[in-house]
């Protein structure tokens, strides 16, 4: 059982943390970016938000519920449009707060779930599935908490030591991962 719940942990991590499958890190540091170490509260409620839309959508894909083969390409669009957000939204913090971000996130979270629920099926085989969930769930939030701290950090860094201003860090943290994502969105079936 231990060694079941090392594995789905490490799942989960290599799932999040994985430099080949970039997506995951790009879309959790967007998320980061417009908040400071005093925002880690809210910031940490968005991450959860997006966790659990995430395991949501692997239940549903695993058990058969809900079957979009091909919503892996919407993954990229995921992250354009949170680079957008933020860019068209640097230096206004009221949308931070909104609660039309944290269903966004949610849904994006479920996208983001449902890319990947085929291959997680696979990976399960013979485990109780609903626990290999609930593994690589706690795999998957603290890679976002590594991704999490180490955006932080560079936005205290970047902030403090280099004199950005914060919408400034935004824009140009956002519009680098925008750079980042567009081949991916251009390489999807839309542009095939």
């Amino acid at each position: 059982m231990f060694e079941s719940f090392i594995k789905f942990l490490e799942l989960g991590l290599y799932h999040i943390l994985n430099v080949d499958s970039y997506d995951h890190i790009l879309f959790v540091a967007l998320i980061s970016i417009p908040f400071l170490f005093k925002d880690w509260k809210r910031l940490l409620i968005l991450i959860s938000i997006f966790t659990l839309g995430h395991t949501l959508s692997l239940v549903l894909g695993i058990y058969g519920i809900i079957n979009l083969n091909t919503s892996e390409w919407l993954i990229p669009i995921t992250i354009f449009s949170v680079a957008l957000f933020n860019i068209f939204t640097a230096g206004k913090t009221f949308l931070k707060e909104s609660n039309l971000v944290l269903a966004i996130v949610l849904i994006f979270g479920l996208i983001h779930g449902l890319g990947f629920a085929n291959a997680f099926k696979s990976l399960v085989g013979s485990n109780n599935t609903l626990a290999a969930i609930l593994e690589f769930t706690i795999g998957i939030e603290i890679g976002q908490l590594v991704v999490v701290i180490v955006v932080l950090i560079l936005s205290f860094i970047f902030q403090n030591l280099f004199r950005f201003s914060k919408r400034d860090w935004v824009l140009v943290s956002s519009s680098i991962i925008l750079g980042f994502i567009l081949p991916l969105i251009f390489m999807s079936p839309l542009f095939s």
